[in-house]
């Protein structure tokens, strides 16, 4: 069966300037929509469980205004002990959150879901990131949040930007993933779905 190139309108559903510019690299058309959930946990809730469900939770809502489409729905939890660590949204809370982290592990939890909306089938996965965060003093910790300000990145930690100087060292499958697109997943995805990214 050969492949068209754009079998339907894709949609990213996120407001994330970091996964519009990861989706970006593949060079194909694209619309992005933001799907206003409530991105709580729930209780009992794993980590790599709440990612996933989010993540289908937006493709899906996205689904009910465009019927006809592929979506990419996405989420990120990061998580340290047990710890669910979600976006800061402030200093004060950034600050917390890296003092917590320093000279740990933390593991990243990235879940993408591709839902074909006329089809209503789905593919979703998870891809875990470690983290090893250095020792940091609670200057360098300022002195980071002063000029990153990554207070909408799960764990305040922005690794493609200055945030690299925060780890010690990085384990994983997808770097992407830990921006919050797993972009390897992403192209087996939509090569499923008869779309030839090159």
């Amino acid at each position: 069966m050969e492949k068209q190139s754009i079998p339907l309108p894709l949609i990213l559903g996120s407001s994330s300037v970091y996964r519009r510019e990861l989706l970006q690299r593949l060079r194909i058309p694209f619309e992005t929509v933001s799907p206003e959930i409530d991105e709580a946990p729930l209780h009992g809730e794993t980590p790599d469980a709440t990612a996933l469900r989010l993540a289908k939770t937006k493709a899906s809502k996205i689904a009910i205004t465009y019927p006809d489409a592929l979506i990419i729905g996405a989420d990120q939890v990061a998580v340290l002990n047990g710890v669910q660590l979600g976006k800061p949204l402030n200093h004060a809370n950034a600050f917390q959150q890296l003092r917590f982290m320093q000279g740990k592990e933390v593991i990243f939890y990235t879940a993408i879901s591709l839902l074909n909306s006329r089809s209503n089938h789905a593919q979703t996965r998870v891809i875990p990131f470690r983290i090893k965060f250095r020792q940091l003093s609670d200057q360098q910790i300022i002195n980071y949040l002063n000029k990153e300000q990554p207070y909408h990145c799960a764990g305040s930690a922005k690794s493609e930007g200055l945030g690299i100087v925060l780890i010690e060292r990085m384990t994983g499958d997808d770097p992407n993933a830990l921006i919050g697109l797993p972009m390897i997943a992403l192209v087996d995805m939509l090569t499923n779905e008869g779309i030839a990214v090159v």
